[in-house]
């Protein structure tokens, strides 16, 4: 199947892809800022800690309702309001420093909100693509939104840190002023984000916020296809979360220094602009449901590595390999998520597949700190590739991923 046109010649996808990754690079910029501010701030360890988890709580309280919301508004204005605000909000840290007057309940408070609007700007965001681009051509526009996620990645730390030698609140100002450059770029979008967002789609009879919340987690479970994919990333997820500890203390324990290990966590960034990148290939290579066993079996492999080698170069490899692999199980299932889900359900079935993988995140990691105080590294990487190639045994046996790849007269009895 030809993907038509280039969606680089979509003027409105290209200003919506502008104004999303000038929000990741923005928020990668102040992401290494904000836990030393608050260290310069306070002194404390635990109160940087506590910071980043007061940014990362209002995922998990107002993801749901944040895809109702997202479901029910205009997604655009949504997502220019959402910017706006988050301007404003990051723009008070560098101003409250210049006066002299920023406290530690100051930068609590931000970035509370700043994660709120996160939330609302991601619900929207995450249903608006398939009224942007073709549906032949979702992978690829949610491959180029993947690629310039860890690109972003990649790059803003560093620049962060850079900024704040000159100053501490410049990584604050740039990243307000990267979301008024972003709010900019959606306001020049002609699309729609959704089907009938003229005022008459308004008048349209809504039940309770809670009863469209259940709606959409419904939809999402009795979506037999969908639901697997959704518990298997889920999956995937909470073994991925503790990759990066195993990692260095399998390389600690071999005696690399602080240095090698940092150059070998160079290999996760680079590794998921690559994955990005090539996920469409691979799916049209491979099918959806074939990358994502291939992903599935390959992670489960890679987790027996360093049971057996601790050698800095093949643990890098095996980082490099993770990390070009997730963004190809991502992009492939979220394309599948925005192709199948009804424009009016986006939000809410986005969120609730979004949240299920928000959720495994502090399970693995904390999964892993007690693995492997209570084991070795070995022992704790022999536990994780049981734990993958159960998923994988799982999700090949049931063949609902397979039946994804015939021809639309099979795959229609999938759901």
């Amino acid at each position: 199947m030809t993907a038509g046109p280039s969606i680089w010649r979509n003027r409105d996808f290209r200003l919506v892809w502008s104004g999303q990754a000038l929000s990741e690079f923005g928020n990668g910029v102040s992401q290494l800022a904000y836990p030393l501010l608050m260290l310069a701030l306070t002194g404390s360890p635990t109160a940087a800690g506590a910071l980043a988890a007061v940014r990362a709580v209002p995922y998990l309280l107002f993801g749901l309702v944040a895809g109702a919301l997202a479901d029910r508004w205009n997604r655009k204005r949504t997502m220019i309001a959402c910017d706006l605000a988050r301007a404003v909000n990051m723009a008070t840290i560098p101003v409250a420093l210049a006066l002299g007057v920023l406290t530690p309940v100051h930068v609590f408070v931000a970035g509370f909100l700043g994660g709120v609007l996160y939330v609302f700007f991601n619900a929207a965001e995450g249903a608006c693509l398939p009224n942007v681009v073709r549906k032949e051509q979702l992978t690829a526009a949610v491959s180029a939104q993947g690629t310039a996620q860890s690109a972003c990645g990649v790059v803003a730390g560093p620049i962060g840190g850079v900024l704040l030698q000159f100053a501490r609140g410049l990584p604050f100002l740039v990243d307000a002023l990267s979301f008024l450059v972003s709010a900019l770029c959606l306001a020049f979008v002609r699309t729609d984000f959704r089907d009938g967002d003229s005022p008459s789609a308004g008048s349209t009879p809504r039940g309770s916020l809670r009863a469209e919340v259940v709606a959409g987690v419904r939809w999402l479970w009795n979506h037999a296809a969908l639901r697997l994919i959704a518990l298997t990333a889920a999956g995937l997820q909470l073994a991925i979360s503790g990759v990066t500890l195993v990692a260095i203390v399998v390389v600690r324990d071999s005696g690399a220094s602080s240095a090698t290990i940092g150059v070998l966590f160079s290999a996760l960034g680079i590794g998921g602009v690559i994955g990005a990148l090539v996920a469409p290939r691979l799916k049209d290579r491979l099918g959806l449901g074939g990358l994502l066993l291939s992903v599935l079996w390959l992670q489960g492999a890679l987790w027996v590595v360093p049971a057996f080698s601790t050698a800095p170069i093949v643990v890098g490899v095996v980082l490099a390999l993770f990390s070009v692999s997730m963004p190809c199980f991502g992009i492939a299932a979220l394309s599948f998520q925005l192709e199948v889900t009804p424009d009016h359900l986006r939000g809410r079935v986005g969120t609730a597949f979004s949240l299920l993988i928000w959720a495994a995140v502090p399970v693995g990691g904390a999964a892993v700190g007690v693995l492997l105080d209570l084991g070795t590294p070995r022992a704790t990487s022999l536990v994780f590739a049981a734990w993958v190639v159960g998923l994988s045994v799982v999700a090949t046996g049931t063949g609902r991923l397979r039946a994804l790849d015939r021809p639309p007269a099979d795959a229609s009895t999938v759901g």
